[in-house]
């Protein structure tokens, strides 16, 4: 099967984000959506986007923290297996290691795209009107290719920060913020409202 438009778009976002594609043969591989108990109607929104290939409900499971020992809930939800997935498991993966693209700013060109990696790891800080995506462990020049598809794509003038412990992090200052919420709002969930400064 061949993914539709939305599918491929929403797919690109959340393998940048959150998500994961599970190898699970030689052309096929399925793709993982977990998020906080919390965020449960993200999961379904996301999976149903997928119809047929995401069967059943979410799972709730529970993960404790070896250091504080505090419990962590979160939905999990994995789809069937498919070459569809599988096609793009080979783009984002090299050696088992999930990596940026050098051309990822074919991919990285649609507004629900950049709203799906910003639910994904996007932080709006209300004190100072400024936003983050972070990025985690990608190297420098990933980074940096992220960086110039935003400005390529969409005009947005990101920084590139070492967070040092916490990996790289595309930094929107308050009036590139404005303009990054101003493109994605359309696209994001009513529950993730507080991490925009525009209000629907």
């Amino acid at each position: 099967m061949e993914l539709t438009k939305q599918q491929k778009n929403v797919l690109i976002g959340t393998v940048l984000g959150d998500g994961f594609l599970q190898k699970t043969g030689e052309k096929n591989a399925r793709l993982r959506l977990e998020h906080g108990h919390k965020q449960k109607d993200y999961v379904l929104w996301k999976g149903n986007i997928f119809g047929r290939l995401f069967q059943g409900k979410p799972s709730l499971l529970k993960r404790v923290n070896p250091k504080s020992g505090k419990e962590y809930k979160y939905s999990r939800w994995q789809s069937s297996a498919t070459p569809a997935f599988g096609k793009w498991r080979k783009y984002f993966y090299q050696e088992g290691k999930k990596t940026i693209p050098k051309d990822i700013a074919k991919f990285l060109d649609q507004p629900i795209t950049l709203a799906v990696w910003y639910m994904d790891d996007g932080y709006f800080y209300k004190k100072d009107s400024n936003s983050y995506i972070y990025l985690g462990r990608v190297s420098h020049e990933e980074g940096e290719l992220l960086r110039r598809a935003l400005l390529e794509n969409f005009g947005l003038r990101a920084k590139l920060y070492d967070k040092k412990d916490k990996g790289f992090a595309l930094f929107f200052n308050v009036e590139e913020s404005k303009k990054l919420h101003k493109i994605i709002s359309p696209h994001v969930l009513e529950l993730f409202n507080y991490k925009i400064s525009l209000t629907p």
